[in-house]
């Protein structure tokens, strides 16, 4: 399945009910798995983003709505990036030889 890395920022409203992070992280591995994706890890993180979820999803537009979904309550931003992995990248690779 591919992976997508997904970079948090909490809005206004997710640092006010910040003692309620890990619950909410515990929630949204709970929707992500309802479509179809699964919620590899959640870490807190000190810099430019608050949090880093590493999620696995059938396609791009589950991972999109699994992203949307979180978003839409209204605690985090999201910066999402497509992960490949070693194997992924060897094929791509290979595509560009001619």
């Amino acid at each position: 399945m591919p992976t997508y890395v997904a970079l948090l920022s909490w809005t206004d409203q997710g640092i006010r009910h910040y003692k309620d992070t890990a619950k909410r992280a515990e929630a949204f591995g709970s929707a992500v798995e309802k479509l179809g994706a699964k919620l590899l890890s959640v870490y807190w993180t000190v810099g430019p983003y608050d949090l880093v979820a590493i999620i696995e999803a059938p396609d791009d537009e589950t991972a999109t709505a699994a992203l949307l979904q979180l978003g839409g309550v209204g605690n985090v931003r999201t910066t999402t990036l497509r992960a490949f992995g070693r194997e992924e990248m060897e094929r791509i690779i290979a595509k560009t030889s001619g």
